[in-house]
């Protein structure tokens, strides 16, 4: 195993040192946290996307030219960034999620120790990063009373019944699902970030306070 932090799955903790077990067993609970954040966010992630995704696939389908004969349903200035924003910066956090489970999951994998880490603490701060980005561009571009974007344009029609695509109601829907989705993923990917930091923390304590019980020297507090 290469030389880093070590993992819970490596500490044999002697039955009679108490200080010892105790952080085997804080560090557990910490790394056990840290997973279901990461899972929470990933399927998080997987939803805007999904939402957002469909909502561009509608629009793709159902738009017409200016110049055709056809009766346009959508505005001529009409402004797609928000939501494409939503859909990159969604996928930026599913990989980086996907990323830090199989550093956590695969034994192969988390056995790297110093990659694990590295990957531990980098995989929620670039969900993080990606969720700011996303959220930010969005409210930057929505706020223009000049330009219609999907969230404003299908939320004022929302009340016209439509028997099929694009459905105004199941639009909006799902635009404000994405933005409310993508701004619950920042306190998320938050706290995944801090988890990885505590258990850095914690894995680092852990590891000097073996090496000195080995060295015969004094129990660090």
């Amino acid at each position: 195993m290469e030389k880093g932090q070590p993992q819970t799955s490596d500490f044999e903790v002697d039955s009679h040192d108490l200080h010892l077990q105790s952080k085997t067993k804080t560090l557990r609970m910490v790394d056990n946290a840290r997973i279901a954040t990461t899972a929470l966010a990933l399927l998080m992630g997987i939803t805007v996307l999904g939402v957002s995704g469909n909502t561009l696939a509608v629009w793709n389908d159902t738009y017409v030219s200016p110049s055709d004969f056809y009766l346009p349903l959508w505005p001529e200035e009409f402004n797609i960034r928000p939501t494409v924003a939503l859909v990159a910066g969604s996928a930026f956090v599913i990989v980086a999620n996907i990323v830090g489970l199989c550093f956590s999951k695969v034994q192969v994998l988390r056995n790297k120790t110093l990659v694990h880490t590295s990957v531990t603490f980098a995989a929620p701060f670039v969900g993080l990063v990606a969720a700011l980005i996303a959220i930010i561009f969005f409210y930057a571009v929505n706020a223009s009373n000049e330009v219609d974007t999907f969230l404003s344009w299908t939320c004022r029609w929302r009340a016209v019944p439509m028997t099929q695509q694009p459905r105004w109601g199941t639009l909006c829907r799902q635009s404000e699902a994405g933005i409310y989705l993508a701004i619950l993923l920042i306190p998320v990917e938050a706290a995944a970030l801090g988890l990885a930091a505590w258990q850095m923390k914690v894995e680092r304590h852990t590891s000097k306070y073996m090496q000195a019980t080995r060295k015969g020297s004094p129990a660090l507090s």
